[in-house]
């Protein structure tokens, strides 16, 4: 089947899509991205990424209005068009023209997504759990894109592909002030106490959409949760670590580069966390 997407607007062949040479995004990496989980043909939490993807534009791009981004209905066609039940996908938006500061003003966006099959991890790592490694590179407080999903994304690749010659998963970073902050690709949970802890989003962070639902199903459940301004000392001495994102929902870390977490097997808190995680999924998407 040839692969189909959205591009401004309209769902066409991906041979027919195209972004214009002085675009923003292909020059300047002046655009922003959303991953998202498709689930029995429906995206989880949508609008959730949408308005992250909106409070972005306003900080870094420009105010971007909600018709201008593709609908319920579209990303249900673009799903649909692709035969497509349970997929990743992907919306991008990009600053159109930057030729001049005056045009970046009223510049027209590009706004472009796919949809692919997904590729899960395999359910052992849930099991099992996962090592991670320490980033030797760090972010900045003051880094203008800090905190926003843009594409700019090479420095994360980069971590991400260190982490994984040492066969580890995941890449954690921290600051500049030596304080915890994410993944490469990923948000970062510890347990401590039975409570759950989180840096918070002005280390600067990702406001991950997996993140916030974590946040929600702990305080349903009563798991005592907070953000904190978190240490190397903090992850290594964590009863429980896990990671979060839409892809991989909630990941336990069992291993910090040689260092085991806990007893080196995947705690209660995650698993009661995933458990209720994936219940609220299929509840809003599948039940649907």
């Amino acid at each position: 089947m040839t692969p189909n997407v959205y591009c401004n607007g309209a769902i066409v062949p991906a041979a027919e899509a195209s972004v214009g040479l002085y675009d923003g995004g292909w020059l300047h990496g002046a655009a922003l991205f959303e991953t998202m989980r498709a689930h029995a043909g429906r995206v989880f939490r949508v609008e959730s990424h949408l308005d992250r993807l909106r409070r972005s534009a306003a900080t870094i791009l420009r105010p971007i209005e909600r018709a201008e981004l593709p609908s319920r209905v579209d990303f249900l066609e673009l799903l649909d068009r692709n035969g497509l039940q349970d997929a990743r996908v992907r919306l991008t938006v990009s600053a159109g023209s930057m030729l001049e500061e005056a045009e970046a003003e009223r510049a027209k966006l590009t706004v472009c997504a796919t949809a692919a099959p997904l590729s899960p991890l395999p359910e052992h790592l849930y099991h099992k759990g996962v090592q991670v490694a320490v980033c030797n590179y760090r972010q900045s407080p003051s880094d203008p894109i800090a905190g926003h999903k843009t594409t700019s994304y090479l420095p994360r690749l980069l971590g991400l592909r260190e982490a994984r010659r040492w066969h580890c998963l995941e890449a954690i970073w921290f600051t500049t002030e030596n304080r915890l902050a994410e993944g490469s690709i990923s948000n970062v949970f510890l347990v401590r106490q039975g409570a759950l802890l989180t840096p918070g989003l002005d280390t600067p962070v990702l406001p991950g959409i997996a993140r916030g639902v974590v946040l929600e199903l702990a305080e349903r459940a009563s798991i005592p949760a907070r953000e904190e301004a978190l240490t190397i000392d903090d992850l290594l001495d964590a009863e429980e670590v896990f990671l979060t994102n839409v892809i991989m929902q909630v990941l336990p870390v069992v291993r910090v580069e040689r260092k085991d977490i806990g007893d080196g097997q995947p705690g209660p808190v995650t698993r009661r966390l995933l458990t209720l995680y994936r219940d609220l999924v299929q509840k809003e998407c599948v039940a649907e």
